[in-house]
């Protein structure tokens, strides 16, 4: 589930806008009307989408984009004045008034968007700390020295067992050394 912040100063806006996501499908984790606590929401989540207006009681939309972590899209409802001011590069505008339609499509996209990106992040390979590579270098030494592999064949036979036994590298690396 990607978690969806609806953020305007009045809050009747807010419910009306959740109320319109939610009968489309879409759940709505929090309505907000300060940029303070959708700032003290975003520590709890990893990413989503921010749906929000040009101002609130206590910033602008620009100042509140400070503090978003780059996890995070926003989607700005502001009147056809304000888009003028407004940079599109770091958020996706939408100008007011609009049809509810509009708004489920364009919140689709974006959702897919967020989507998109989290399975980019998760397919990055992770990096391994200090620690961790000189625990899998020392299991590869271990089996160059005791079995008389090539380093070649010992980070082979690392991958191997790790992927039989369905154990990250560093695990398999680590009952090798409890072998030896």
């Amino acid at each position: 589930m990607i978690n969806v912040i609806i953020l305007f100063p009045k809050v009747e806006i807010g419910k009306s806008i959740r109320s319109l996501l939610i009968k489309n499908g879409i759940p709505v984790t929090a309505v907000c009307n300060t940029g303070a606590q959708v700032i003290s929401t975003l520590d709890s989540l990893d990413d989503g989408l921010i749906i929000c207006g040009y101002q609130f009681v206590d910033m602008v939309y620009s100042e509140l984009l400070e503090y978003v972590p780059d996890t995070f899209e926003m989607l700005l409802l502001a009147s056809q004045t304000r888009r003028a001011e407004i940079d599109e590069t770091e958020v996706v505008c939408m100008g007011m008034p609009f049809k509810g339609y509009e708004l489920i499509e364009n919140v689709n996209y974006m959702l897919e968007r967020i989507l998109r990106k989290r399975k980019r992040r998760k397919e990055q390979p992770k990096m391994r700390s200090q620690e961790e590579i000189a625990v899998i270098e020392h299991a590869k030494l271990m089996l160059i020295d005791q079995r008389g592999m090539s380093e070649e064949e010992a980070h082979r036979y690392l991958q191997k067992k790790s992927m039989d036994s369905g154990q990250s590298l560093v695990l398999t690396a680590r009952d090798v050394l409890d072998i030896y």
